[in-house]
């Protein structure tokens, strides 16, 4: 009684389509894939350790 039968996802399923219609949902998709790739690419930049030639260099300027 406390989950979903697959009536209740048919029903969902056909309420999203006619809120966001056929072509929208590829489209948020599409945004939401670039803003994952773009979350994974800032962070793959602040895991790169930074080069201690260059933090010597800025500390003696």
């Amino acid at each position: 009684m406390g989950a979903f039968s697959i009536w209740h996802w048919i029903i969902v399923l056909i309420i999203v389509l006619l809120l966001f219609g056929k072509g929208k949902i590829p489209s948020l998709m599409a945004d939401m894939a670039k803003g994952i790739k773009s979350f994974k690419s800032n962070m793959a930049e602040d895991d790169k350790p930074n080069n201690p030639d260059q933090d010597n260099q800025n500390k003696d300027q």
